[in-house]
C-alpha cells in the first residue's frame, strides 16, 4: 500500500508542474526577469539532532575506547561480499572478519576468562580459608609498620571503591539517560508524523500556486503587446535612426548655413552702404581743406625768405605734407552682394527646418504605424493567453491529487497507530530492562557498602592501645563487613562481567559496524553497492520502484537531496522517469503565438524624411551665386584706416608749425585750418572708425562668408552629396526595412516566448527545490538513527563500560579488603615479645592458643623478669574475645 500511495503521489505532483522545453530555443537574449513569488512552504517542526549533553563526555570516551579496541577501517569489501553470497562467504572469508573482530574478540576472551575463572578462585579461596590459610588463620603477627601498612591497605581499599562508585554512577546515569530517552520517542515519532502530515496537506497548495502564477507571465505578455508601439516600433525607430537621422541632421545644418549666410550678407550690404557715403563724405571735405591751406599758403609771407626765412621753410613743410590729407579705404569701388542677398532671401522663403522636422516627426510616428499594422495580431495573440490558460488548469484538473493524498494520509495514520500500539511494549520492556540494569547496579553498590561500612565501622572502632585479640565489637564488624563484601564480590562478579561481555559484542559491534559507518557515509555505499540487493538490479531503489535499475539514483542521493530539504521532484529523479511532454508540450502552447508574432508585416514607406520643396530648396541654394562675391577685395578695404594719416596728429604738428610763424595773418589763416581738421576728426572721422569697427566686429560673419567662399565652389556638389544621402535613407525605409523590421519582430516574438519559457523553468526549479520537499523523509532516517545509536547504542555502551569498569576493579578491592579485614577483626591468638626491641620468641605447643606464657606454665622464666609484664588478660578480660572457630 505504501508503495501505490508514494508512487501516486511522485506522479501527481511530476504531471502538476513538468514543463517541456522546445528542442531548439529561440534567439533571444534574456527578457526582463519576472518574479513568480515562492510557493507556499509548511514548517517542518521535527529537529532530528540530538544533544546529549553532560552525558555526551562518557559517550566520547566510550567512542574512543572502542577506537583503540577495533581501529580497523570498515570491512567494506567484506560486507559487500558476505551479503551478495547470502553469508555463505563466511567459510572462506572467516579470516578477514577474524582480524576485523581481533579486538573484541581478545576483550570477550578476557572477559570470559575472568567469568569462569573468577567463581573457581573464589571457591578454592573459601576452602582454602577454611583451612586456616589464605588469611583464614584468626591470628596476627605484630610489626612495627602495621599501622603504616593498615593506613596503606585502607586509602587503597577507599580509592578502589571510589573507583567502582564511579563506574556505578556511569553505568546508572547511562540507565537512566536511556529511559528518559525512550520517552522522548512518542515525542519525535509524534513530530515526524505531523510533518509527514504537513507534506501531504501542503503539496496541493504548491502545485495550486504554481498553476496560479501562470498570469503572471500571461500578464506581462498582454503588458508588451499593449506596449508593441513603444518596445518594437521604438527598436525598429533606433535602428532606422542610426542611419537615417545623420541625414536629416545634414539637411538642418545645411538650413542654419542658409540663415547664416543671409545674415552675412546684409551685414556686409549695410555695412558697404554707410561706409561709402561716409567716406565720399570725408574725400570731398578733406580736398577742399587740402585747397584751403594751399590758398593759405600762397602768401606773400611764406615767399619771403630774406626777411622771414623759417616762415618761408615751414611754409614748404606744410604744403609738402598736404598729399598726406586724403582717405586711406576706398569702398566705393567694392562691389555689391545684392544679387546674392536677394537669391539668398528667396531660397528662406522656404523653411528648410520645418520641412526637416516634418522628416523627423514621420521617423518618430514609426511606433504609432506599429500599433496600427499589428492591432489584429495582437488581439489574436491575447486570445491564445486565454486558451492556453485553459489548457493548464484543465490539465491540473486531469489528476486526482486529492484522492493520492488522501491514500497517501491514510498510510501515514495507519502506520502511526501501528507505532502507537508499540508504545506500551516498549515502556515495559523498557521497564524490565530499567529493573535489570539497576539490579546489576545494586550487586556493586552492595559489595560498595560492605566496603563502606567495614572502612567507616573498621577506622572508627581501631583502638591502637587494644591488642588484636582484644579489639572492639565495632572494629571486629568492619571486619566482618569487608570479607562480607569479598565473599559478594565472588558471588556477583562472573555474573556482572558475563553481561557487561555479551552488551559489549553487541554494542561495540552495532557502533562499528552501524552507527559510525551511518555517521561517514560507509552504510550508503554498501547499500548502494551495484547489484548487491538483486543481482539483476545496477541500483535497487529505481529497480523496485521503477523497474529501471540503470537509473542513477542511490540510497545516498536521496538521502542527502532530502537533506538539504530539495522537493522530491529531484531527489527522486522522476524527471529521468515520467515523460508528460504529451501532456505539456510548450512547443505546442508557443506555436500558434510565435506563428501570429511572425506574420505581423509592417509597411514604412509612409515615412517620407525630406519633402520635394526642401530638396527643391536645397538646391536653390546652391545656385544663389555665392562664389561670384570678391572676398579679397572687400577684406583688404575693411583692415585698411580711414585717412592716410591720423589726422589728430596732423592738425597737432600744423599748429605746432604755426606756432613758430610770427603773428600775423598767415599764423591766423593756418590755426583756422587746424580747427577746420579737428572738427573733421570729430564729426567725420570718429562716426567712420566707429563704422570700421563694426565692420570688423562682425568679424564672425565675415569669417562664415569666408568659409561659405572656401566651400561656395564645391557647394553644389555638397548639396548633391545631401539629396543622395536623404535619398538612399529613404529608401532603406520604403525598400529595404523588410530586413531589419523581421529582425526586430523576431526579437519581439522571442521575447514574448521568452516568459513563458521563464515561467517553465521557473516551474521547473520550484518542482526540484520547493515544491514537496522531502526532509519529513530525511528526518525519519535521522530519527531512527537518533533512537538506535544516540539513545540506544551509546547509553548501552556506556552501561557496559561504567558496569565492566567497576567490576574489573572488584580484584583489587578484594584483595585489599581481605588483607585490611586482619587489622579490623579480633583475633584469636597474638604475639608475644620477649622485650620490646626483639623479634616475636619461638612458640611451643603448650596450652590452647600454642604459645608459650609464663602464667599459664607457672614457670618463672629468667629473661622476662627484667621486662613488666603486660597483664593482658587482667586489662582485657579474655571472655570478651570470641571463641575461636576452626572453620571462621
Amino acid at each position: 500500500m505504501w508503495k501505490t500511495g508514494i508512487l501516486l503521489l511522485l506522479w501527481v505532483l511530476l504531471a502538476s508542474g513538468e514543463l517541456q522545453q522546445e528542442k531548439e530555443p529561440r534567439r533571444l537574449p534574456p527578457p526582463g526577469k519576472l518574479d513568480f513569488g515562492y510557493p507556499p512552504v509548511g514548517v517542518y517542526e521535527t529537529l532530528a539532532y540530538y544533544e546529549p549533553g553532560p552525558i555526551g563526555i562518557l559517550f566520547h570516551m566510550v567512542q574512543g575506547f572502542l577506537c583503540a579496541v577495533q581501529p580497523n577501517a570498515f570491512p567494506h569489501d567484506l560486507i559487500v561480499k558476505l551479503a551478495k553470497d547470502k553469508f555463505g562467504a563466511i567459510k572462506t572469508e572467516y579470516q578477514k572478519a577474524i582480524y576485523y573482530e581481533i579486538g573484541f574478540l581478545i576483550c570477550a576472551a578476557v572477559g570470559l576468562l575472568f567469568a569462569v575463572l573468577l567463581p573457581i578462585v573464589g571457591l578454592f579461596f573459601c576452602m582454602c580459608r577454611c583451612c586456616d590459610n589464605c588469611g583464614g588463620e584468626m591470628h596476627q603477627r605484630q610489626r612495627k609498620n602495621a599501622d603504616c601498612r593498615r593506613g596503606l591497605l585502607g586509602t587503597l581499599l577507599f580509592s578502589t571503591s571510589l573507583v567502582v562508585t564511579i563506574g556505578v554512577l556511569c553505568a546508572y546515569a547511562a540507565n537512566q539517560n536511556l529511559s528518559s530517552q525512550v520517552k522522548n520517542i512518542r515525542r519525535l515519532v509524534n513530530s515526524n508524523m505531523r510533518d509527514l502530515h504537513t507534506f501531504a496537506n501542503d503539496t496541493p497548495m504548491q502545485i495550486d500556486y504554481l498553476i496560479s502564477q501562470y498570469p503572471t507571465a500571461k500578464n506581462k505578455v498582454i503588458y508588451d503587446l499593449d506596449n508593441i508601439g513603444p518596445l518594437l516600433g521604438g527598436r525598429i525607430h533606433d535602428q532606422l535612426a542610426v542611419e537615417v537621422s545623420p541625414a536629416l541632421d545634414r539637411v538642418l545644418q545645411m538650413a542654419g548655413a542658409m540663415r547664416e549666410t543671409k545674415e552675412a550678407l546684409d551685414n556686409v550690404h549695410v555695412g558697404l552702404e554707410v561706409l561709402q557715403e561716409g567716406t565720399g563724405k570725408l574725400d570731398f571735405n578733406l580736398s577742399l581743406v587740402r585747397t584751403s591751406i594751399n590758398r593759405t599758403l600762397n602768401d606773400p609771407g611764406c615767399h619771403d625768405e630774406k626777411s622771414d626765412a623759417t616762415s618761408a621753410q615751414l611754409c614748404r613743410n606744410i604744403r609738402q605734407s598736404l598729399s598726406q590729407l586724403q582717405i586711406s579705404a576706398n569702398f566705393t569701388r567694392l562691389p555689391k552682394v545684392n544679387t546674392q542677398l536677394e537669391k539668398v532671401n528667396n531660397v528662406l522663403k522656404t523653411d528648410l527646418s520645418a520641412i526637416v522636422q516634418r522628416g523627423y516627426s514621420s521617423l518618430n510616428d514609426t511606433p504609432h504605424m506599429v500599433i496600427e499594422q499589428t492591432r489584429s495580431v495582437v488581439e489574436n495573440v491575447k486570445s491564445l493567453l486565454d486558451g492556453i490558460g485553459n489548457d493548464i488548469s484543465s490539465f491540473s484538473k486531469a489528476f486526482p491529487v486529492q484522492s493520492c493524498l488522501s491514500n497517501f494520509t491514510v498510510f501515514i495514520n495507519h502506520a502511526h497507530a501501528k507505532i502507537e500500539d508499540l508504545y506500551p511494549e516498549i515502556d515495559k520492556m523498557d521497564f524490565y530492562r530499567w529493573i535489570g540494569c539497576i539490579g546489576l547496579c545494586c550487586m556493586i553498590v552492595l559489595v560498595l557498602a560492605f566496603n563502606y561500612l567495614g572502612l567507616l565501622c573498621g577506622t572508627l572502632g581501631y583502638d591502637k592501645h587494644a591488642s588484636p585479640t582484644t579489639r572492639g565489637c565495632i572494629s571486629n564488624t568492619g571486619g566482618t563487613m569487608l570479607m562480607a563484601g569479598v565473599g559478594f564480590s565472588f558471588i556477583f562478579s562472573w555474573v556482572l562481567m558475563g553481561v557487561v561481555t555479551t552488551i559489549f559484542l553487541a554494542g561495540g559491534n552495532m557502533e562499528k559496524l552501524l552507527c559510525e559507518p551511518f555517521h561517514t557515509k560507509e552504510v550508503f555505499k554498501v547499500v548502494d553497492t551495484p547489484y548487491l540487493v538483486n543481482p539483476d538490479w545496477k541500483n535497487f531503489i529505481p529497480g523496485y520502484m521503477y523497474n529501471d535499475s540503470n537509473l542513477e539514483l542511490t540510497a545516498e542521493s536521496l538521502y542527502s537531496t532530502c537533506k538539504e530539504n530539495k522537493g522530491i521532484y529531484s531527489a527522486m529523479r522522476l524527471d529521468k522517469i515520467f515523460d508528460i511532454s504529451s501532456f505539456l508540450n510548450t512547443a505546442a502552447f508557443t506555436k500558434d503565438v510565435v506563428g501570429q508574432l511572425d506574420s505581423v508585416k509592417i509597411d514604412l514607406r509612409g515615412i517620407i524624411l525630406l519633402e520635394a520643396e526642401g530638396k527643391q530648396n536645397l538646391r536653390d541654394f546652391s545656385e544663389a551665386g555665392l562664389s561670384e562675391i570678391n572676398y579679397a577685395d572687400y577684406l583688404e578695404e575693411v583692415n585698411k584706416g580711414v585717412t592716410v594719416v591720423d589726422l589728430l596728429s596732423f592738425a597737432r604738428e600744423l599748429e605746432a608749425q604755426t606756432d613758430l610763424m610770427p603773428r600775423g595773418t598767415l599764423q591766423t589763416a593756418l590755426k583756422g585750418h587746424v580747427g577746420t581738421l579737428r572738427q573733421i576728426h570729430k564729426q567725420q572721422i570718429i562716426s567712420m572708425e566707429q563704422a570700421m569697427k563694426y565692420v570688423r566686429a562682425r568679424g564672425a560673419l565675415n569669417q562664415s562668408m569666408r568659409f561659405l567662399e572656401r566651400t561656395a565652389s564645391d557647394l553644389p556638389n555638397k548639396v548633391l552629396a545631401i539629396l543622395d544621402v536623404i535619398d538612399t535613407a529613404q529608401y532603406l525605409i520604403s525598400q529595404n526595412a523588410t530586413h531589419l523590421i523581421n529582425q526586430e519582430t523576431g526579437t519581439f516574438s522571442a521575447t514574448i516566448v521568452g516568459y513563458f519559457h521563464q515561467y517553465i523553468d521557473w516551474v521547473k526549479t520550484s518542482l526540484a527545490l520547493e515544491v514537496a520537499p522531502c526532509k519529513p523523509f530525511s528526518n525519519v532516517v535521522d530519527t531512527v538513527e537518533i533512537f538506535a545509536c544516540s539513545f540506544l547504542v551509546d547509553s548501552m555502551n556506556t552501561f557496559w563500560m561504567g558496569l565492566g569498569c567497576s567490576t574489573l576493579f572488584l580484584l583489587p578491592s578484594i584483595i585489599l579488603a581481605v588483607k585490611l579485614a586482619k587489622y579490623y577483626r579480633r583475633m584469636d591468638t597474638e604475639d608475644v615479645y620477649d622485650d620490646i626491641e626483639t623479634v616475636p620468641m619461638k612458640t611451643m605447643e603448650i596450652g590452647n592458643n600454642g604459645y608459650h606464657s609464663e602464667r599459664s606454665q607457672g614457670i618463672p622464666n629468667p629473661m622476662m623478669t627484667s621486662i613488666p609484664t603486660y597483664e593482658t588478660m587482667n586489662r582485657f578480660p579474655r571472655a570478651s574475645a570470641p571463641p575461636r572457630h576452626i572453620d571462621w
